[in-house]
């Protein structure tokens, strides 16, 4: 017989483990509804941690009655085995470490005697690492339950292993994790920075004007009208009749506002396609190389450049500028309207307490601080090199969180297949080596 281990994993069983079934392992709690509010403690699965939420929040995501949520106690497991195709990324489980209530539409689950549940919570990360309830999720089958697969062989440790199992997994994934958090936080207060130093070049204070020419530091305040020969709306999306496929001849792409990421447009939701001949016909729909378009509803004043080689179209929930170059180069245009002094700008005037809107009349009207356009390049220069050091920490640091997190999945698997022996492993030191040498390696 092969064990859910063993498939998933390719972890053969250890000499001294024995074989169960999973439902000998697990029992699905059942009859534990929240009748007459016994409980409002209310609690939420959130990225493999189980948390605690207001019960009196305003968030319209939460029922107006909790009697229907179920109970769980402290060592119970929850699992949320539903949107296995769509949602990719989320953790799927999370360990209860206090009473409380938590939506019926999760598995909670508790371990039989003689077994550890954070022994078992490990072990079901691993699978879930692993991407294993995606495979149980296939063609239109969203959702599966816990009790769809209790005939699984598992292998497992006694008691006592389960034990020295989740002390040292508990222990070392924590020292990973607050090392995790201290790379975010570097990556968050470099980032600050970063914005300082922008602001301060684009406003003609940063210290580095001392030592520079004094037309330098100059401003003249121009509002965005006269600084662009074009400025406007695209076009309400095209009608199925006149889409084509990427590989026609002409075919040309349709941008929209999800396309705008970090300053640049991101294909990586494919966008629709028109013919040239089409878009000839809707000149005001245009975009091209070194155009800067506005996103006006969803992330409201978001702004990339067309920064390549382009002719496509723009849609309406977009406004579609044009700068005209002896006034102002696209991008220092792009980068005042980045910053963080641009970004408050344009926050100031949005419309819409719900659905925050940029309207095209209000952002012709928004001054740009604009230094002389003989000394623009340079300026420029000094604030993508700010950007381009930032960005450069950036993934470094964010590759040294990935080999993080791939250690720590590998190491929650191994522990809990038994193929390492934690108390030699941990009695080593081995663990301190292992991170330190990724430390080193990172610049940590």
């Amino acid at each position: 017989m092969i064990t859910l281990q063993e498939r998933v994993h390719a972890a053969p069983k250890p000499d001294d483990w024995q074989l169960d079934k999973l439902h000998q392992v697990f029992r699905v709690r059942r009859g534990h509804k929240n009748a007459g509010m016994k409980e409002d403690n209310l609690l939420s699965l959130s990225y493999g941690r189980i948390i605690q939420k207001d019960i009196q929040t305003a968030d319209g995501l939460l029922p107006e009655n909790f009697e229907g949520y179920q109970i769980v106690e402290p060592g119970n497991i929850v699992l949320r085995l539903t949107d296995l195709q769509n949602d990719k990324r989320s953790l799927r489980q999370g360990l209860v470490t206090q009473r409380g209530i938590i939506t019926s539409a999760y598995d909670a689950v508790e371990v039989q005697r003689d077994n550890d549940p954070r022994f078992w919570f490990y072990s079901l990360l691993a699978l879930d690492l692993a991407k294993h309830y995606y495979s149980l999720g296939g063609g239109v089958r969203q959702s599966v339950k816990f009790a769809d697969f209790p005939n699984d062989w598992v292998y497992r440790p006694y008691l006592a292993t389960q034990r020295q199992i989740a002390d040292f997994l508990d222990r070392e994934t924590a020292r990973i994790d607050l090392l995790i958090e201290k790379k975010q936080r570097l990556v968050a207060l470099l980032g600050e920075k970063a914005a300082s130093e922008v602001d301060l070049l684009i406003d003609g204070t940063h210290p580095r004007y001392a030592n520079a020419p004094t037309e330098y530091a100059e401003r003249t305040n121009y509002k965005l009208k006269i600084l662009c020969s074009r400025l406007g709306n695209g076009f309400v999306g095209p009608t199925r009749d006149i889409l084509v496929e990427e590989d026609e001849t002409d075919a040309i792409p349709y941008l929209q506002s999800t396309h705008v990421k970090n300053r640049k447009i991101d294909f990586q939701r494919k966008p629709y396609f028109v013919t040239r001949d089409w878009l000839n016909t809707k000149p005001k729909a245009q975009v091209r190389q070194d155009d800067l378009v506005i996103v006006q509803t969803g992330d409201c004043g978001a702004t990339a450049i067309v920064d390549e080689e382009f002719h496509g179209s723009g849609c309406h929930a977009m406004i579609i500028t044009r700068p005209k170059p002896d006034c102002i180069l696209p991008r220092y245009l792009l980068q005042v309207l980045c910053s963080r002094s641009g970004r408050e700008m344009l926050a100031a005037i949005q419309t819409g307490a719900l659905h925050p809107h940029l309207e095209v009349g209000f952002v012709k009207d928004v001054s740009i601080p604009t230094p002389l356009r003989s000394v623009q390049d340079e300026i420029l220069r000094w604030i993508e090199n700010e950007l381009d050091s930032l960005e450069r920490i950036q993934e470094k640091t964010q590759t040294s969180i990935d080999r993080l997190k791939e250690y720590r999945s590998a190491l929650i698997t191994a522990a809990v297949t038994g193929q390492i022996d934690v108390q030699t492993y941990a009695k080593s030191g081995t663990p301190d080596r292992r991170l330190d040498a990724i430390q080193e390696e990172m610049g940590a």
